[in-house]
């Protein structure tokens, strides 16, 4: 496994690494013997110093977590549980997964951006802009990711292993594009566009 540390306005020593890199190897020892690579960022914010944990344990498959206390210690050993407890969640199917080489199949890339903040007045200056001559927002960065093609449990473990509001993927049951997200209340949400075109059609025969 490839293991970064860093820190963000933090010294990361020399025990505070080796600190990291055995919780980690000792959690993917115990959940899934395997990783790609790994990366621990420490960071001040205000009396507190956050740890943020990426864990890529496979093709598509990252997790993440993070937590921040008064100690870099403390704040990584909770990163850590925490990304524990989501390998824990998922272990037989990250075995499963990883045993029949299933994230390999179905791969595609599609592209993503990133917008630039913009402030109110900005905001207004754009929109007018944008009556005048079709100006777009400001793209800071571009970048080309993997879309999968998966279940929709497959796509709902992915989105909660890598702590994401939102995924897209290919269903494969059917080969179209699908969004799960985190809702408001806490509940998942679903996108098929395809299921919609199937009740629709279903309706106007029926008519």
């Amino acid at each position: 496994m490839q293991l970064t540390v860093t820190g963000k306005q933090v010294d990361v020593g020399d025990a505070l690494r080796r600190h990291v890199e055995t919780t980690l190897e000792a959690i993917l020892g115990k959940y899934f013997r395997t990783a790609i690579e790994a990366h621990a960022v420490f960071a001040r914010e205000a009396h507190l110093v956050s740890a943020d944990v990426s864990l890529h344990v496979g093709r598509g498959i990252v997790i993440n977590s993070s937590a921040a206390a008064t100690d870099h210690y403390v704040a990584f050993d909770a990163a850590a549980e925490r990304l524990a407890k989501q390998l824990r969640r998922y272990k037989r199917r990250l075995r499963a997964y990883h045993g029949k080489a299933r994230m390999a199949e179905g791969l595609e890339m599609a592209r993503s951006f990133v917008l630039a903040p913009i402030d109110d007045e900005a905001e207004d200056a754009i929109a007018e802009a944008a009556t005048a001559d079709g100006a777009s927002p400001v793209v800071i960065a571009e970048m080309s990711t993997e879309l999968p093609q998966l279940t929709v449990g497959e796509a709902v473990m992915r989105m909660d292993l890598a702590d994401s509001p939102v995924l897209l993927f290919r269903n494969r049951s059917h080969g179209e594009l699908n969004v799960v997200y985190r809702r408001g209340d806490g509940n998942i949400g679903w996108i098929d566009p395809a299921n919609s075109s199937d009740r629709a059609a279903a309706t106007s025969r029926r008519l």
